[in-house]
């Protein structure tokens, strides 16, 4: 099977990847940033929006279709961040919708942040209201609206809105990854509001199976991408502590209002549509994590 994913090169799209190519699909990944080279991986160095003539044959001719791209980070600011937010996250979106068939399988990466966290212990459907904490999510919403539009035509498009992903190859500018490194520097961990907040983790490796599984059961529309469970701050520090065996330090900031209190996903529509739904261990999920992360000896 010819795959197509956009977004190849980050977080996400490494681990999608390489489940893809394990499952003996060969793999056309399109990214911005450099892709290193893999057995069955064809790596595409492109734009979506501007290199659109490049990219379209691409995508056009994919047996399915996994689009990953965006601009991430719900804390990103600075002079140009709305911008890149819609070319990235808005208009990458509408040239992918353009360029794949109607009839191809394709999946959407949202995100839980378009929710705007849970009310309490309320896990979030999606049926839900949508209660955007800031641009970021906004973007999301943008996107998801020329999704649904696209659906609205029979076109086969799911939506998946994943909570917070964790595992190996993180972003640095995620609360696991950014702790990590504090940890094993030295350094106090910063929390945001207290760190009884929660947030429902969700091991990379899973979302990766489970954006295969919508293609290969058929699904459509949105589709929440998460474990149903609340990890509270504290839980995840303590993960950090136990896997670089060492005593952490905390210390608490207020947070912005596009820090949500606690995440939850409702998984009811992910397990009636694949048939299973993610289970996460925190504290292996953590250990896996920190081991990627580990510095590299030198060479002498």
């Amino acid at each position: 099977m010819s795959t197509i994913v956009t977004g190849a090169a980050g977080f996400i799209g490494r681990t999608l990847v390489a489940a893809l190519l394990d499952a003996g699909d060969t793999v056309i990944g399109i990214d911005r940033q450099p892709q290193p080279p893999l057995p069955g991986l064809t790596a595409l160095t492109a734009d979506l929006v501007e290199d659109r003539d490049t990219v379209r044959p691409v995508l056009a001719g994919g047996d399915r279709v996994f689009h990953l791209a965006g601009c991430p980070g719900v804390r990103g600011a600075g002079p140009g961040i709305d911008a890149r937010r819609h070319h990235d996250n808005v208009l990458a979106t509408a040239a992918v919708l353009d360029a794949v068939p109607v009839g191809t399988p394709l999946v959407v990466t949202s995100s839980s942040s378009v929710y705007g966290g849970s009310a309490g212990a309320r896990p979030s459907a999606e049926g839900d209201p949508l209660r955007p904490r800031g641009g970021y999510a906004r973007s999301k919403i943008d996107a998801e609206r020329l999704c649904l539009a696209r659906l609205d035509t029979g076109a086969a498009v799911a939506i998946a809105r994943p909570f917070t992903v964790a595992g190996e190859g993180q972003r640095s500018d995620m609360a696991l990854a950014q702790w990590i490194a504090a940890a094993r520097a030295g350094r106090p961990l910063r929390l945001l509001g207290s760190d009884q907040r929660t947030r429902d983790i969700t091991d990379v490796r899973q979302v990766a199976l489970a954006l295969i599984a919508l293609t290969e059961r058929g699904a459509a529309g949105l589709v929440n991408i998460g474990g149903g469970v609340g990890q509270t701050l504290r839980a995840m520090v303590d993960a950090v502590a136990a896997a670089l065996d060492t005593e952490v330090r905390t210390y608490v900031e207020p947070a912005d209002r596009v820090e949500p209190a606690d995440t939850l996903a409702d998984t009811r529509t992910l397990r009636a549509r694949i048939g299973w739904m993610p289970e996460t261990d925190l504290p292996a999920l953590v250990a896996r994590q920190v081991a990627a992360a580990a510095p590299h000896p030198a060479v002498a």
